[in-house]
């Protein structure tokens, strides 16, 4: 087992049942990570245009606005958890419906989580969007 996978054991165990004295000491130092959520200024999302089938995936700096089909998407923070956890990323987006010659209509805001895609989803009958992650892009000075 490697050690990336042991720590997530060790982790799974802290958080669950009852620990003897030893395995105490071990979660002491485990369970602060718990609610370490990192920041990171990049998301990258998937969309699926429900008519055409094509899945395409891009990435939304934090504070831009991308488009996609008559979506525009907006990502405020997107977050990940220390890699000893169990795998989890969030975002909080803002989506706005830009049909032609019509008002943009507020569709989402809220938390999308990556691994519960369906616990906050976007309604639209042509288009889903998906939070695959979130990466940190580093830019050279």
């Amino acid at each position: 087992m490697s050690q990336v996978g042991l720590l997530r054991t060790i982790a799974s165990v802290c958080m669950g049942a009852s620990i003897n004295l030893q395995a105490f000491d071990v979660c002491a130092q485990i369970l602060p990570l718990k609610n370490e959520w990192r920041q990171h200024n990049v998301a990258v999302l998937q969309g699926l245009n429900k008519v055409t089938g094509r899945i395409t995936s891009f990435e939304v700096m934090i504070g831009h606005i991308v488009s996609f089909g008559t979506f525009r998407i907006r990502v405020d923070t997107c977050q990940d958890l220390p890699p000893i956890l169990p795998p989890e990323s969030a975002a909080f987006l803002h989506i706005e419906d830009q049909l032609p010659d019509e008002e943009i209509c507020d569709l989402f805001t809220g938390w999308m989580f990556a691994s519960s895609v369906s616990l906050h989803a976007v309604e639209h009958p042509i288009y889903s969007i998906w939070l695959i992650s979130c990466r940190s892009n580093f830019i050279d000075d």
